[in-house]
């Protein structure tokens, strides 16, 4: 194509970026200040994975892969992975060779760097969403499977309405059996932050303690955090708030493994929905959960249906 030039990442690109994001990705809109917290200010952010084909001064593709600079507490630097986080072409250039171009470059940039092995989109801290979702954005399914991307595993997203929810009696009366063996269920207090974060990490999910972490520095309140302890060890959170400040999207959550089979976690779920209720909010929803596993079935039977569906996917980088 004349005057196509391909490039890295540079100021004064943030509203290009954005404006085809929003035309190219109307499921996954973005703003400004998004796209500058999640990218931008992402501590791993480089900008010579962030790449760009422009034509005559306009922006007409761009794809993103990342790698790990700063671990995350918990775990190492992922030296064999990287990651795409997101691409999209304008679609009156779509089908010649662009995005593949901006994909060779991506890959190089992270064979550059050592990694041997690509995903999308599973990137955290700052993933847009977990993978590629087939059934919005099908042609991106397919380019992905024709550029070498094979499936991993499929997660889903999750919603809730709170319109007319109650406490079911037999959630409240389960309850109350098991305070009365000698559980607690309250909201969290600042004593309990420093064990909660590392209970989150060494149990569950590294980025789930950054997450409460990060969120207790910005928007997210310890009223918004419920523990549950069994004779004062800590056994189980649950929380709303904690990605992005947004109120209505619901986790982390979790519960000790060793405690499973007591209810615990419906407990803290249920009451998670009543306090988000109690807020005056209208839903509940999230982005991950293996759609049959046990927190899959939990949150089926809380009344959450499934709305997306998405491919984690992977590519070697030989």
């Amino acid at each position: 194509m004349a005057n196509l030039t391909y490039r890295t990442y540079r100021p004064g690109d943030e509203e290009g970026i954005t404006a085809l994001w929003n035309a190219c990705l109307p499921g996954d809109p973005v703003t400004r200040l998004r796209f500058r917290n999640l990218v931008l200010l992402d501590p791993n952010f480089d900008p010579q994975g962030l790449r760009i084909a422009e034509q005559e001064g306009r922006i007409v593709g761009v794809l993103y892969a990342v790698r790990r600079r700063l671990p995350m507490i918990g775990t190492e630097l992922d030296p064999d992975h990287g990651w795409i986080t997101f691409f999209y072409t304008d679609p009156s250039v779509r089908r010649l060779g662009i995005a593949s171009r901006l994909l060779q470059e991506g890959e190089d940039y992270l064979r550059h760097h050592g990694r041997s092995k690509v995903f999308f989109s599973s990137y955290a801290p700052n993933y847009i969403v977990p993978g590629i979702d087939g059934e919005r954005y099908p042609e991106g399914l397919a380019w992905l499977a024709a550029s070498g991307f094979t499936r991993n595993y499929t997660a889903v997203a999750m919603d809730r309405s709170l319109v007319g929810f109650h406490m079911p009696p037999e959630v409240a009366e389960l309850k109350r059996q098991r305070e009365h063996e000698g559980f607690t269920f309250k909201p969290a207090q600042d004593s309990d932050l420093v064990e909660l974060i590392e209970f989150a990490t060494d149990v569950f999910n590294p980025d789930w303690g950054r997450a409460i972490r990060e969120g207790l520095l910005q928007r997210l309140t310890t009223d918004q955090i419920l523990i549950a302890r069994d004779q004062g060890k800590l056994v189980g959170f649950c929380l709303h708030g904690g990605y992005e400040g947004v109120a209505e999207r619901f986790g982390p959550f979790g519960v000790d493994p060793s405690m499973q089979g007591k209810g615990l976690g419906k407990i803290l779920l249920y009451d998670c929905l009543a306090l988000m209720r109690a807020q005056g909010l209208h839903g509940a929803w999230f982005l991950w959960t293996g759609e049959q596993s046990p927190a899959g079935h939990l949150y089926r039977k809380a009344g959450f249906d499934v709305t997306r569906r998405f491919d984690i996917m992977s590519k070697p980088l030989q």
